[in-house]
């Protein structure tokens, strides 16, 4: 039988994005994500949901997050379910919990006023012109 575990959503940082490095030298970056959704009942009434998600992206999508994006930032992600199991050190229960990790990631909106980041078109151009750089010098 088929499967597929594919993931797209667009919504907000929740936080700043947390990167670091694993033992094997990979870099990680850690994004919280809110989606929001709103809808009528049927006597009319207007409700407002927000759905939480972590996402892990890893290499130079988990670098140019950290550089780029920032809390508030809207954010297109495209990747996998995942589920992370352990179990509690405190209680010794089994735990839980399904993330997504971003296989591809798109900067929505614009960038910060600071002057920092950018915009996804100069996000793009750097990352081509850097690409194009490396096969240079190769």
């Amino acid at each position: 039988m088929s499967s597929l575990n594919r993931v797209l959503i667009i919504g907000n940082l929740t936080r700043e994005p947390e990167l670091r490095t694993v033992g094997s030298g990979a870099t990680v970056c850690d994004l919280g994500i809110a989606m929001n959704r709103s809808w009528t009942d049927n006597q009319g009434q207007k409700h407002d949901e927000a759905t939480f998600v972590d996402v892990t992206l890893w290499g130079k999508n988990a670098e140019n997050s950290a550089k780029f994006l920032s809390k508030g930032r809207s954010v297109f992600i495209e990747g996998r379910l995942q589920l992370d199991t352990w179990k509690d050190a405190q209680t010794g229960q089994d735990r839980n919990k399904l993330r997504v990790v971003g296989e591809r990631v798109q900067f929505l909106g614009s960038a910060p006023e600071s002057g920092e980041g950018g915009s996804q078109e100069q996000v793009s151009r750097q990352g081509a012109r850097s690409s194009r750089q490396g096969r240079q010098a190769a």
